[in-house]
């Protein structure tokens, strides 16, 4: 089995729910709290491109962040994109599940397993 790494928050129900996924699965991993342990701008890259993702896919638009700067009328470079979420970790949907040289945004939860069955 390729190492898994979950990064993630842990108030998060969603995040609760895939690391209960794989306990449950007995599966060995590493849970991130990116908000402990925050993303770099290199990491996130990384982790987006492994999982074909543009940072517009994994964009939390309800967040009071998102409004405050104006991510949706004032459009942004994907590094620019990349950058403030670095910096503002609340604009990042989670959790992200690296396997390997995957990584997949697993929300719903039910999208982590379906990676681990393929």
């Amino acid at each position: 089995m390729q190492p898994i790494t979950v990064y993630q928050k842990p108030t998060c129900s969603t995040c609760r729910n895939v690391i209960k996924l794989l306990e449950t699965q007995k599966l060995p991993f590493t849970a991130i709290n990116y908000y402990e342990k925050p993303f770099t701008t290199n990491l996130l890259t990384t982790l987006l491109k492994k999982g074909g993702l543009k940072a517009l896919d994994v964009l939390r638009t309800k967040e009071e962040i998102y409004k405050t700067l104006n991510l949706r009328t004032e459009p942004r470079s994907e590094k620019e994109m990349i950058d403030l979420m670095v910096q503002h970790p609340d604009l990042i949907q989670r959790p992200l599940v690296e396997i390997g040289d995957t990584v997949i945004l697993a929300r719903p939860p039910e999208r982590l397993s379906t990676a681990l069955k393929a």
